[in-house]
């Protein structure tokens, strides 16, 4: 954790308002990223990216550095309130592509929509870990030690989990002519 972050989170343990605004506009953006690509409904991803800030405001004083930052704490948060939701919800509502950010590439916009509903289509293939990899990976820009710490899996197990989404995508794709 750098020194700058490390003094935030003693700021906020102090409950320094300042600090937690800081925490907040820091690192909101992502953690709401991250929960969206999750459970794909705008409203949802907003209520539980603050329920991940109100148990950090909660639960400050239990955030201990292990050599992971404060954003993979988040992410932690995140993740178990994610896996909360989809046990009591027992369904997964793909992600209109148009909600995921910004457009890769210049096509045109039929290309361009047809693309992301063969994209969303392939990716309802993958197993829920090749999933949250591939969204770290690629989408959240995670490195592989990153995300494996924040999966508590090994190096080995992302490259794994990742090479065997991707080839799913791939197959998926490519059989349909994609």
């Amino acid at each position: 954790m750098s020194g700058d972050e490390a003094d935030l989170v003693r700021r906020a343990r102090r409950r320094d308002p300042a600090a937690l605004a800081e925490i907040h506009e820091r690192y909101y953006p992502k953690v709401y990223r991250y929960v969206l690509y999750r459970v794909h409904d705008v409203d949802l991803a907003g209520d539980l990216a603050s329920e991940v800030f109100l148990r950090l405001v909660e639960h400050i004083d239990r955030f201990v550095y292990r050599g992971r930052p404060l954003l993979a704490w988040l992410y932690t948060i995140a993740r178990h309130l994610v896996a909360d939701h989809y046990r009591r919800a027992r369904r997964i509502h793909p992600l209109p592509m148009e909600e995921l950010g910004p457009d890769v590439g210049s096509f045109d916009p039929t290309e361009q929509w047809l693309t992301r509903q063969r994209l969303e289509q392939a990716l309802t293939f993958l197993t829920p870990e090749q999933y949250e990899v591939i969204l770290l990976r690629f989408v959240e820009g995670m490195d592989l030690k990153a995300t494996a710490q924040l999966l508590g899996k090994s190096v080995r197990a992302v490259k794994s989990l990742q090479y065997r989404g991707l080839r799913t995508l791939r197959r998926v794709l490519e059989k349909n002519g994609w």
